[in-house]
């Protein structure tokens, strides 16, 4: 009977150890969740910060402070729209050598030195972006109190209706590297640790084939999957307001089969590992390639050409942009980009279960 078979028997105690153990229930369910409400809320649309900025005290001075003031009050009377393109700037007026070494240390991004009454020099660290963006934006204020005309009317159409924001970006990625964490520390570490506790020769004098025993670690692991997607996926809809475009299914399945391919790779690293120093620097030589270079956080589009290819084979490469076509834009299967994701993930399943299958020992 199916409830005595070893299969079943080794999945129904992979969940109760797991129920047992809060630790668990928090670093798959609670962490993730706590990360999207706290990067959800920093980047959540809200009026754009006041530019920092230091300015050298003494009589050259007064010219940048006016301008800086009028400015600042036409700003503060205007539309939210503008207020987004035209910031408040807020100047802190030190002696030089004070002004500078708050420059070094980080704590100004940029520096205004007034040379005369009709000049100014800015210093500035260049590769920090809100540097840059502060002396553009301080700039175009002084050159246009100075007289300066700008020959064409623009207008700029700020984006920021559900779908689009950073937010939407952020979700399908945590729920990405959300099924590569536990596809990976909850099998792999899990299988390590049993080797070292001497508990996986127990079951060597077993007639229970290789296969059920590492086919109920898997079936337990997409267990805990579908509650984490629901978590994450109930969180950016109700809390921040994220669509749904495509099918609610199709997300499910190619979650299953991202975490498929993941638990594959946790289970082949796994296979003769019998140390945790050795399977923990395994487990990072695998993750940190995928945080980096897959397109959680920022697009992975910003990499180099000569690196693409080796990016889109990655798991969560596929996993991730697959979802974001589904969850953004509404892709279904017929669309090739949402085919080809899942033609790859099946290859790493398959590949890493049959060769870790093939390379797994008891001792």
């Amino acid at each position: 009977m199916f409830r005595n078979s070893p299969f079943f028997q080794l999945y129904l105690a992979r969940l109760r150890e797991f129920i047992r153990q809060p630790a668990r229930i928090f670093w798959v369910y609670g962490f993730p969740m706590l990360l999207a409400v706290v990067l959800g809320f920093a980047f959540q649309n809200r009026p754009p910060a006041p530019v920092q900025a230091d300015l050298v005290a003494g009589p050259d001075a007064r010219a940048v402070e006016k301008a800086v003031a009028d400015h600042n009050a036409r700003a503060a009377a205007a539309s939210p729209s503008t207020r987004a393109i035209a910031p408040i700037i807020e100047l802190s007026e030190r002696p030089e050598a004070e002004a500078l070494r708050r420059l070094k240390t980080g704590k100004t991004p940029i520096v205004i030195v007034p040379d005369g009454e009709t000049s100014w020099n800015y210093h500035f660290d260049p590769t920090r972006p809100e540097a840059a963006s502060a002396r553009l934006a301080i700039d175009d204020v002084l050159q246009q109190a100075a007289g300066r005309t700008n020959p064409r009317w623009t207008t700029d159409v700020l984006v920021t209706e559900p779908g689009s924001r950073y937010i939407d970006f952020l979700i399908p990625g945590l729920i990405g590297i959300n099924a590569m964490g536990g596809g990976l520390w909850g099998v792999g570490f899990f299988l390590v640790n049993m080797r070292i506790g001497k508990l996986l020769k127990c079951f060597v004098a077993t007639p229970m084939p290789r296969r059920d025993f590492l086919g109920a670690i898997l079936a337990s692991r997409l267990t805990f999957l579908i509650p984490d997607v629901a978590v994450l996926l109930m969180l950016g809809v109700f809390a921040f307001g994220m669509p749904i475009r495509g099918s609610l299914a199709l997300v499910v399945g190619l979650d299953v089969i991202g975490a498929l391919a993941f638990a594959g790779i946790g289970l082949l690293v796994a296979s003769r590992t019998s140390t945790t120093e050795t399977v923990s620097g395994l487990m990072n030589l695998v993750m940190l390639p995928m945080w980096l270079l897959s397109g959680v956080f920022f697009a992975s589009e910003r990499f180099p050409d000569a690196v693409q290819p080796f990016i889109q084979a990655l798991p969560l490469t596929q996993l991730v942009s697959s979802l974001r076509l589904v969850i953004l834009e509404g892709a279904g299967l017929s669309d090739f980009d949402v085919l080809k994701a899942i033609a790859i993930l099946a290859a790493w399943a398959v590949g890493t279960f049959w060769l870790a299958l093939r390379l797994f020992k008891w001792s």
